[in-house]
């Protein structure tokens, strides 16, 4: 087997696949009222795409051209029958939301780190743990320095200098004195000595053996390098505190999503750990980086915490509201892919609907923004698109005109046969792929045979240009044979599932006509 004969056999295999799935919802397609109930069948994924044509040269890939659509009337019957539904077109104001998952982390802004500005010896520590809650001025730990104990010696000294100068002569030593006193009270201060500790100092008189080092903010340890008998040099990091009254939220968001956020943009968040509650967020920063691997960007959002229920490294739920402004829209369920193609059924009224292409923008939750093809106040089907779509292939496919609005055919039935019969069968029963047989019979509301008449029968399938399958159709027109009998051989490119529609005319006037659905044997 050659390559183009592979490639079409393929194609027809998915053509039969999905044939077989339309007509397992299908069901029976009769036009009669009686007929049994039809289904609604899903669009095909997207994920089907890129299938060569039967029809496409050989090699090429070549899409599948969009089948053509014919307006089309349904009885109210037909319309139950299938279980059609439409909704409004309608100006509102909508809004989107983005949701993902992120996780918390400390706000970099509210981390401190516990530094000594001397030399010495750890003596104490009281903040002995990870994760021990501690408040600002709240002591961590003790620390002997030789350098602190030179440094309050010598502001000892110099405060006793200052209160012996007291004679007028010595004015001179005074200022001296003075000088010294402030050059040591500066040194403390510059080594962050604690203010309590100076004016302990200044009250006493005694120089302090060991410092208390205090937090410098409230919050929680995430970070402890102190030990006791350690030695510390100047600019030893002893521990990190995080304040957690505020914490971020990293996540990551896709590419396509980027340009409908911003900073500050609202946001909340939700966590397992407490169902119900919402967190209130914004967005707080974007990267301008998109990790290639998964084509998302990192975003950063900023959430108060004042209860801290929220901890760090929680898994947590984040939505992002995406107001968008009064917009046009309709259901999302309105919108009939097909191929290239965004198409919707605009329900005229007296079961009358017409096929209109449209151009669709952004999803906002259940509706979907219209850009162009609608206008406020129409309607719509949101159910049942499939079987119309394949309705209306199949009316201009059978190569009638667009069916007239409700009342306008109203004159031309008045001259048709009224109560005409049409029988249909076919050898073999049921027909196989290749040649075949096909039979009708026509008869009045009084039994008597109708001569004369022009009877075509076609087999149709429709067009599923996602799953790359184009539209068959194989028109029979039989001959009559006597006796309201009417019969002709006709061909079926393809076993599957057939939509079928017996056409009877006279006098240019549709006399009968039956529609239904046929499954022919035979595969690929």
């Amino acid at each position: 087997m050659n390559r183009s004969k592979a490639t079409r056999s393929a194609a027809i295999l998915a053509g039969v696949i999905a044939a077989g799935l339309a007509g397992y919802y299908l069901g029976h397609f009769s036009s009669d009222p009686g007929g049994s109930t039809v289904k609604a069948l899903p669009s095909p994924p997207e994920s089907m795409t890129g299938m060569a044509s039967p029809d496409a040269a050989p090699g090429t890939g070549a899409p599948v051209p969009e089948p053509s659509l014919a307006p089309v009337t349904l009885t109210p019957q037909r319309m139950q029958s299938i279980g059609v539904k439409t909704g409004v077109v309608e100006n509102r104001p909508v809004r989107d939301e983005i949701r993902t998952v992120g996780n918390i982390e400390a706000d970099e802004t509210r981390l401190s780190d516990v530094q000594v500005r001397f030399a010495g010896w750890v003596r104490k520590v009281y903040a002995d743990a990870m994760y021990k809650q501690v408040r600002q001025g709240q002591p961590l730990l003790t620390i002997y320095s030789p350098d602190l104990v030179t440094a309050e010696r010598d502001y000892l000294v110099a405060k006793e200098l200052l209160a012996q100068t007291t004679i007028p002569g010595a004015a001179a030593g005074s200022h001296g004195s003075r000088s010294l006193l402030n050059a040591t009270t500066e040194r403390l201060k510059q080594w962050q000595i604690p203010d309590r500790e100076i004016a302990r100092l200044k009250e006493s008189g005694k120089i302090s053996q060991e410092i208390e080092i205090d937090s410098p903010v409230s919050g929680f340890i995430i970070e402890r390098k102190a030990f006791p008998n350690m030695y510390v040099q100047p600019g030893t990091k002893l521990y990190a505190v995080a304040d957690l009254s505020t914490v971020w939220v990293y996540a990551q968001i896709f590419q396509n999503d980027i340009g409908r956020v911003k900073v500050g943009d609202p946001a909340s968040v939700t966590v397992n750990a407490y169902p119900g509650q919402t967190f209130p967020a914004r967005v707080s920063f974007i990267w301008p980086e998109v990790d290639e691997a998964m084509r998302r960007v990192r975003v950063r959002l900023e959430i108060p915490n004042p209860d801290l229920k929220l901890s760090l490294g929680m898994f947590v739920n984040v939505e992002i509201g995406l107001p968008l402004g009064e917009r046009l829209v309709i259901p999302t369920s309105g919108v009939f892919q097909s191929g290239t193609r965004q198409i919707a059924f605009v329900d005229r009224g007296g079961g009358y609907f017409e096929p209109r292409d449209i151009e669709a923008g952004a999803r906002a939750g259940d509706d979907l923004i219209v850009l162009k093809g609608l206008k406020a106040g129409e309607h719509i089907v949101t159910s049942a698109n499939f079987l119309i779509d394949s309705e209306s292939q199949l009316a201009a496919a059978l190569g009638s005109f667009a069916p007239p609005p409700p009342g306008a055919g109203a004159a031309a039935a008045m001259n048709a046969p009224q109560g005409a019969m049409l029988e249909y069968s076919s050898n073999p029963s049921p027909p196989r792929k290749g040649s075949n047989t096909f039979r009708v019979k026509l008869t009045g509301a009084d039994g008597a045979p109708l001569l004369g008449a022009q009877v075509t029968v076609t087999f149709f399938m429709p067009a599923m240009p996602a799953m790359g399958m184009a539209a068959m159709r194989n028109v029979t027109t039989l001959s009559e044979k006597g006796g309201g009998l009417y019969e002709g051989p006709g061909e079926v490119e393809t076993g599957g599932t057939w939509q079928v529609a017996v056409l009877a005319t006279k006098a240019g006037q549709t006399i009968s006509q039956k529609q239904f659905s046929v499954a022919v044997e035979g595969g690929m």
